[in-house]
């Protein structure tokens, strides 16, 4: 009676009890739009929206790992050319049917030419300002500066950069047989990339194999763990459902101002060099640098933090990104050890005469490219892509006997591309590692926009050529003097890491390496 008597006699008793009501109500409100949203609009929704919300907390748990939800998502409704879901409390679309994928990644690309936002840009410029994050005109304009970087004319000139950091890295490993036992390939392809990104991006040699705690190395470490701390994913997490909550309470994505503070003295160190020396490289800075520079009223006028963002964002894409896919080619070629023996007898078909592998020769090697597909179907860099719907949208009715329905501008469209790559109906046998797939008498039976390992359409990743260059550098290298040995360690069938956002073997990619003796 006491307790009653307070609620509802003193001033700050009957507030607290609005208060109580109101928080009561809204969630009330909010569950019922979670659990009736789709329901109420006809449309086949997974499986349910709650249980759709419980699933999605057991990703950002770590209990399931994002690809084996991803792909239970993908499977629920097989028939149904899209479904609808919830992102914690936001409305979103399952994209299943290849022609709407192809309507939302270019044909309608004006409507859905945005990611979603996890971060604001004033409260974190490194991660809101990078070309994947920018939106609208400022998209289109970074796009347009940055595309000059990766044409074929560029890749031939880094061509000799990133061969130099993969022939001394190989070279390292015939010098140290005490590693070849048992490597862990995700921490020494870590260190290539490294290379490859310090002397294509900033102009400055490192040989993280032989200095191994280059602050290069460290840093790129230190990124990496952003998605797989639980306080990192916690916080994006609550800045994707609080934007506004967090920006009043300064939430960046890093908690470590070190990181940001690297990125501003190396890319600031860089240019200050570049301009008293009047040095020229044919790389990104140089183009942002280009841009800066432009005095275009038209244009958003481009700050050292724009520059610094998109270099994070290659560092952060090439440190992690591409080391993964070396890492999964290796496995492959280590488990199937004829593929491996036919990409070796490829590579020496057509190195150089003085046992140099060049631009040319690299680009004729077909059954290595047909290997690197088959990789990036299996276990793509993406395992799920994003587009933000900026208007009012008409999706057909999704199966026989359900009405159109309109998407509201807000929503999010989703295409899961592990579900598409492991899909048997465009990929028969879809666990089995299989090249010719990609073969030139094969590939033009995959259905358009089933595979998508680096997206499609107008925001396609930029670098895509690059990672593919730099990969065929690196298997090409280690084939001349390595044969890819499978060991007690290496995880075979792949199963997930539950705690990584990325794909990664549980206990790490482990192969073993014998020397090839001429």
């Amino acid at each position: 009676m006491e307790l009653f008597s307070f609620l509802f006699s003193s001033p700050f008793g009957l507030l607290l009890t609005t208060l109580i009501i109101i928080g009561v109500l809204k969630f009330v409100a909010l569950m019922h739009r979670v659990y009736f949203y789709w329901r109420g609009k006809g449309v086949p929704y997974l499986p349910d929206s709650l249980w759709s919300l419980v699933m999605g907390w057991k990703v950002y748990l770590r209990r399931l790992s994002l690809a084996d939800h991803s792909l239970f998502m993908y499977n629920y409704i097989p028939n149904a050319k899209y479904c609808g879901m919830m992102e914690f409390t936001a409305p979103a679309v399952l994209l299943r049917d290849p022609e709407l994928i192809k309507n939302v990644m270019v044909k309608d690309f004006e409507i859905f030419h945005d990611h979603r936002s996890f971060v604001d840009e004033s409260v974190d410029p490194l991660f809101s300002k990078n070309i994947f994050s920018l939106r609208g005109d400022r998209w289109r304009e970074m796009r347009n500066t940055l595309s000059p970087s990766f044409t074929a004319s560029k890749m031939k000139i880094m061509f000799n950069l990133v061969s130099k950091c993969s022939r001394e890295f190989v070279n390292y490993l015939v010098d140290h047989p005490e590693m070849y036992a048992a490597i862990e390939t995700k921490q020494i392809f870590r260190r290539y990339t490294t290379d490859v990104i310090a002397t294509t991006a900033f102009g400055i040699n490192v040989n993280s194999m032989k200095d191994q705690n280059n602050e290069f190395y460290v840093k790129g470490i230190e990124i990496s763990k952003v998605f797989s701390e639980f306080l990192t994913i916690f916080k994006f997490m609550f800045m994707y459902i609080f934007p506004r909550f967090a920006k009043l309470l300064g939430m960046t994505g890093f908690s470590s101002t070190s990181t940001v503070e690297f990125y501003k003295r190396i890319v600031g160190e860089t240019i200050k060099i570049r301009e008293e020396q009047g040095i020229v490289r044919p790389d990104m800075i140089q183009l942002l640098m280009q841009a800066r520079d432009k005095n275009d009223p038209s244009v958003h006028k481009m700050t050292l933090d724009d520059i610094i963002s998109q270099v994070f964002i290659f560092f952060f894409a090439g440190f992690d990104t591409t080391s993964t896919l070396m890492c999964f080619v290796a496995h492959e070629l280590a488990i199937n050890r004829e593929i491996q023996d036919r990409v070796r007898e490829e590579v020496q078909q057509h190195i150089a005469e003085n046992n140099e592998i060049s631009y040319e020769s690299l680009s004729k090697m077909t059954y290595m490219d047909m290997v690197i597909n088959e990789t990036l179907r299996k276990y793509p860099p993406m395992i799920v892509i994003d587009r933000f719907c900026t208007k009012s949208y008409e999706l057909p009715p999704s199966q026989p006997g359900c009405k159109s329905v309109t998407v509201e501008s807000g929503s999010t469209m989703i295409i899961s591309v592990y579900g598409l790559h492991r899909d048997s109906k465009y990929f028969p046998n879809p666990d089995k590692f299989d090249p010719e797939r990609f073969s030139e008498e094969n590939k033009g039976n995959i259905v358009p926009y089933t595979y998508l390992p680096f997206g499609h359409g107008p925001r396609k990743c930029l670098g895509n050529r690059f990672v593919l260059m730099e990969t065929k550098i690196l298997i090409a290298h280690l084939l001349q003097k390595f044969i890819l040995k499978k060991m007690e360690k290496t995880v075979d069938p792949v199963v997930y890491d539950k705690k990584e956002f990325n794909l990664t073997p549980e206990g790490g990619f482990w192969i073993g390496l014998e020397k090839i003796e001429k």
